[in-house]
Formats: structure tokens, sequence, C-alpha cells
């Protein structure tokens, strides 16, 4: 396997000789920045959910209507 630049080097003789670890240390470290971002929180409410319970009531209410009148 080709050595990889990027990966952390360790002190001398804990060299990885297929390189497997580095690249998988290197492939962690590159793919975090992402994860920081899709695990933040949603700001403010959530639209779909306010106009799915507003449609709601109105339907419990036009059934309501509907059965009363």
């Amino acid at each position: 396997m080709a050595h990889n630049p990027h990966a952390p080097q360790g002190p001398e003789g804990n060299h990885d000789p297929a390189g497997s670890t580095q690249m998988f240390r290197a492939f962690v470290d590159e793919g975090e920045p992402q994860r920081r971002q899709q695990a933040a929180p949603p700001s403010g409410p959530k639209t779909g959910v306010i106009v799915t319970v507003v449609a709601v009531l109105v339907v419990l209410a036009a059934v309501a209507w509907l059965a009363l009148g």
C-alpha cells in the first residue's frame, strides 16, 4: 500500500506496514467537519409540523360541525 503523507506519524517501531491505520485515520479526520454541521439542531420552528397541526384542527372542527349541525 502507498504511504499516506497526511496521516499522523507515530513513534518509531509503531509503523503499520500496510498503511491501513493511517488511511483510516485520514478518512475519519476528513469527514469530521461534515458530521459537526449535520449534528447541529435546526433553529426556529418546523413549519411543516405547524401546518400539519393546523390542518388537523381544521378537519376535526369541520367533522364536529357536520356531526353536531
